[in-house]
């Protein structure tokens, strides 16, 4: 796998894991004691990023920056992908070149 492809696909995965842990808070927001997590990202060495949940150090819900999160985390998976499918479509075009 080339460096590319390997830092969106790390990108999904983090984006994923923002969206998991947004939705984990708005579905838990009226549990009593629920804490909330947060996906704390961070950059890798190789080009990539690493995510990690977290969780809040006391109760409380915060729906309006949940919803944002989602937001936020729905385009960073979008543009990863994208990033993956014009790869995909450069080196088919190599490929077209080459035959």
């Amino acid at each position: 796998m080339n460096a590319l492809s390997s830092t969106a696909l790390s990108g999904l995965q983090a984006a994923q894991l923002r969206l998991d842990a947004a939705a984990s808070n708005i579905a838990n927001a009226n549990t009593p004691g629920y804490r909330r997590v947060s996906a704390l990202q961070q950059a890798t060495p190789d080009g990539g990023v690493q995510a990690q949940l977290q969780r809040a150090p006391q109760a409380g819900a915060a729906l309006e920056q949940d919803v944002v999160e989602q937001l936020s985390a729905t385009y960073a998976f979008k543009a990863n992908l994208r990033t993956l499918q014009a790869q995909q479509q450069t080196l088919g075009a190599l490929l077209d070149t080459q035959a």
